[in-house]
């Protein structure tokens, strides 16, 4: 069952006890429902405090988002009902009449700017049609604003389910300016030369400026380069290297188009294909890149550009286990963008890859509970340590048979079925609830038995909205027992949804009975209270 209790003061109690409990306590009317078996009893279970300090505060959340790729060209153009169903789950901050919410509320979109490569088909060499992508331009330099149509039925999707927030990203040039004439690269060469770099900022340039007149939509962000560590020479996907010099390059040549268009769009980098990336000095020429970008003394320095935004991204691969030393280097990760003042993270792309080290198989799709427990602790470790402001999943729809999807679909380009995933119910305790502008603040577990890989508590206060919200993921076989203490924060009620095996972000029914938290086995809780 779920049920509530705090922490008070003993003279605050009595005074309450007199008035015969009429305000008791005031800080939670909370919900009881059925989610964990009847044979589990309480005492058993195990006993955690947590303390929440609404003084003490941290980052302040940009946004949750999510990616186009490379579903959404086909999926775009499935019949409209179940497209809109697809569109619902991903941005749909709506609830049904039992409470039910309808989607996760994403609060950003992704959208992939194609290179090129399913124009040319087999000859792109990218085995897998569905990671080919449409471009916007010709062969002669003329644009068609007709195509990447399904992925514009997204876009416009989102717009219409009061998504705010929109990233333009590329994963290779147009296929004219490579230097191969291919989406991917050779020899693990960057598959552009210095001498495009003003060719690809315009075409970049008159790429948001097209979208904006055909859809209304003016990109908040763009972002030129995407895992420039990697080699992307066998043809898997789109994609190509950069070094850091050439990755200041072409932000100096994006910069000075999208101001010379008088667009307002901002420039986001690096995508780092793996956190150490940013912080590590094992590799300086495409490593290291909190330093070389933002540090002035830097010969790739590109932190004074006016349309940079404040905040390095990388992606969260191969460094989520385990869970301890995933927290460290977060922490080291926290540590280094500290030292640039008011430089952000944002974690801009993850899904489930490789063994980790033996906790999480990618392979194989799960719709179920475990692979969204592990994504959920993933997500707190780069909020709570990685002080990430803003965290985005990869592939929202997947066809593949691997755990890297929201939302999974038949591999049919005009019509199939569509099913969830955990995943996308465990995302969503973050990205539905936890809104632009919100505020992490101090959460404490006391009970340091319980504060490893299996238990995680994360809050947001949310001034706007007038909410506290507080997320708490127990991946272990048995129940919690928890007892919360407020301070420098008041609140009067609280819903409850959970996230289980049997649960998608189910709401709770209310009660007035004012109890202990038990927060069942495997499963995530969020608490969303009304702030006094």
């Amino acid at each position: 069952m779920i049920r509530i209790s705090f922490k008070v003061s003993k003279s605050f109690l009595l005074r309450k006890w007199l008035m015969a409990y009429t305000f008791l306590f005031l800080l939670f009317s909370c919900t009881k429902a059925q989610v964990t078996p009847d044979n589990v009893k309480t005492e058993e279970n195990k006993k955690v405090n947590i303390s929440i300090d609404g003084a003490k505060t941290f980052q302040t959340i940009e946004h949750f988002g999510a990616s186009d790729a490379w579903s959404c060209q086909f999926v775009g153009n499935w019949p409209e009902s179940k497209k809109n169903s697809i569109a619902d789950l991903l941005f749909s901050q709506d609830t049904t009449a039992s409470g039910q919410p309808k989607g996760i509320g994403l609060s950003l979109w992704r959208f992939n700017i194609g290179a090129g490569s399913a124009a040319v088909g087999d000859e792109s060499g990218i085995r897998d049609e569905w990671r080919r992508a449409e471009s916007f331009m010709d062969n002669d330099g003329s644009y068609h604003w007709d195509r990447q149509a399904g992925q514009i039925w997204f876009l416009n999707a989102a717009k219409q389910r009061n998504v705010k927030n929109f990233l333009a990203f590329t994963n290779s040039p147009p296929i004219q300016f490579t230097v191969n004439k291919k989406a991917y690269a050779s020899n693990g060469k960057s598959n552009l030369s210095a001498d495009k770099f003003d060719t690809f900022a315009n075409f970049l340039t008159t790429v948001v400026k097209g979208v904006k007149d055909k859809t209304g939509i003016l990109f908040d962000y763009v972002s030129p380069v995407n895992e420039p560590q990697w080699e992307w020479s066998d043809g898997g996907q789109e994609g190509t290297p950069f070094n850091n010099t050439e990755i200041a390059g072409i932000t100096r040549s994006l910069s000075a188009s999208l101001l010379k268009a008088n667009l307002a769009t901002k420039i986001n980098i690096a995508e780092a294909g793996e956190l150490n990336f940013l912080y590590a000095k094992d590799n300086l020429v495409k490593g290291y890149q909190i330093a070389d970008f933002f540090e002035a003394s830097s010969s790739n320095y590109v932190g004074n550009l006016p349309n940079l935004t404040k905040a390095i991204s990388g992606h969260s691969y191969f460094t989520s286990s385990p869970f301890l030393q995933a927290r460290d280097k977060r922490k080291l990760l926290a540590e280094r963008v500290a030292t640039i003042p008011n430089l952000k993270y944002w974690m801009s792309e993850y899904c489930i890859l490789g063994d980790n080290a033996g906790e999480m198989d990618g392979n194989k799709k799960d719709l179920g509970i475990d692979p969204a427990l592990y994504v959920a602790r993933t997500i707190h470790n780069d909020l709570v340590n990685g002080n990430a402001t803003a965290w985005h999943w990869w592939l929202s729809i997947s066809p593949y048979d691997y755990k890297d999807g929201l939302i999974y679909i038949d591999k049919n380009k005009t019509d199939g079925n569509f099913s969830t995933s955990k995943m996308l119910w465990a995302f969503g305790n973050f990205s539905r609830f936890v809104r632009p502008n919100a505020e992490r603040i101090a959460t404490t577990v006391e009970n340091e038995n319980t504060q490893n890989n299996l238990f995680q508590v994360s809050s947001y206060k949310d001034l706007a909205q007038k909410q506290l919200i507080t997320i708490i993921i127990n991946s272990d076989i048995n129940p919690v027992d928890i007892k919360l203490t407020l301070s420098n924060i008041k609140v009067s009620s609280v819903k409850a949804y959970v996230t289980s095996k049997d649960a998608d972000l189910k709401p709770l029914p209310s009660t007035s009975t004012i109890q202990t938290i038990t927060v069942p086995a495997r499963s995530i809780i969020t608490l969303v209270g009304n702030l006094e």
